[in-house]
């Protein structure tokens, strides 16, 4: 295989700004494929442009009032960071997502691939938005989609997803899912005395939810489901780990309930409470992907999700996991049904960890989105010659 000059261009990073599951995602891809090929990464971050693990980046201070006037700004930033790079040219210019789409707009002519990882109806919770900004994000999608030499997403719901939304031509996309460092996320610990710092008694069932705390990921699903455990098994306790803008709502419905918010927690703390919990739960109303399913197999967790998206389609239903409809006495049942079996818990867990290990591993990931490139390349060169 040639070796390529590849551009990622994603508004967020491990080693900048991390916002979520996409910052992950985008990173490792880049990282294996620097393993073969010259990639740069243009991202917001402070301090000077710099070589982190194999990926030469190009860091930008975007300003700007509002999320269309920042990202604006970013593309703005970016391609004056691109174009000083780009000598000799990149092969591949790949997208993450809306954000820098200003940015595609000027590179359209070159190769360009761009990744769908969500969408704006989707981060809404699979509601149509009717406020200004919704509209113009999703406006940016729908373009992108239609700018891109090449579309990618994350999961064949996506596809589904931005076929119906936004008309993109099924021959026009590819999915290729994220990956996962299994060995990262699995840590052996006294579960005991992770549940001890946090007021939990060493033997209590201790169920465990990460995630932003918006309309998407559910976790008022999950707080609406606490009680009815409760009646099943008085001495379940909860953790909700992250922030979000329903924090404060969610707390005051808690104030009674064995639930513990601890905000934003480090990498190492979720390692430590994603292997001392007995349950994950993922009460998504939307899911592209899911990348918490793929951390807590890492970490030979049982998980239960709700029925949506990459989730479902990852998931063999009580196999490596329970999937449920998008309700909170489903999600309820689930948990009282799984607690109480602690050999099935554990099963679940293994063989989750077996499907990472087969079919999420990043090697396999960056060979699919080689073969994406490759053959854009060779599609661009019929192109020429015709």
């Amino acid at each position: 295989m040639p070796r390529l000059k590849i551009a990622h261009l994603c508004w967020e990073s491990l080693h900048a700004v991390r916002e979520g599951g996409l910052s992950p995602a985008a990173t490792h891809l880049a990282e294996v494929l620097s393993g073969t090929h010259e990639v740069h990464f243009f991202t917001r971050g402070d301090g000077p442009d710099r070589t982190i693990g194999g990926v030469f980046y190009h860091f930008c201070q975007p300003e700007g009032e509002g999320i269309l006037q920042y990202c604006l700004d970013m593309s703005r930033q970016i391609l004056d960071k691109f174009r000083d790079a780009d000598n000799p040219p990149f092969d591949i210019i790949h997208f993450h997502d809306w954000h820098c789409s200003d940015a595609l707009e000027e590179l359209k002519e070159r190769t360009t691939v761009m990744s769908y990882h969500s969408t704006e109806y989707g981060r809404n919770g699979n509601n149509f938005g009717n406020s200004p900004e919704f509209l113009a994000i999703a406006a940016k999608e729908w373009r992108a989609g239609h700018t891109a030499r090449h579309v990618t997403t994350v999961s064949n719901h996506t596809k589904t997803e931005i076929m119906w939304l936004y008309g993109i031509p099924e021959r026009n996309i590819t999915v290729v899912p994220n990956g996962i460092y299994p060995d990262v996320y699995f840590l052996p610990l006294d579960a005991g005395q992770v549940k001890k710092r946090y007021g939990i008694h060493p033997l209590a069932p201790l169920v465990l939810f990460i995630g932003r705390l918006v309309y998407q990921k559910g976790a008022d699903l999950l707080v609406e489901a606490i009680p009815q455990v409760l009646k099943r098994r008085w001495d379940v306790q909860f953790i909700i780990a992250g922030k979000g803008d329903m924090r404060q709502e969610l707390e005051e419905r808690c104030r009674t309930l064995p639930v513990r918010f601890t905000g934003y927690i480090s990498d190492e703390e979720y390692r430590e409470l994603l292997n001392a919990c007995d349950l994950v739960v993922i009460p998504s109303r939307n899911e592209p992907f899911g990348l918490v399913l793929t951390e807590a197999w890492s970490a030979e967790r049982c998980v239960v999700a709700t029925d949506v998206g990459g989730l479902s389609e990852n998931i063999d239903d009580f196999i490596d996991g329970i999937k449920v409809p998008v309700r909170a006495d489903s999600l309820a049942w689930a948990i009282s049904y799984i607690i109480e079996d602690p050999v099935r818990i554990r099963a679940m867990g293994l063989a989750g960890k077996r499907k990472v290990l087969s079919q999420f591993n990043w090697g396999e990931i960056g060979t699919m989105m080689e073969r994406v490139y490759m053959n854009l390349i060779a599609d661009r060169q019929k192109e020429a010659r015709s």
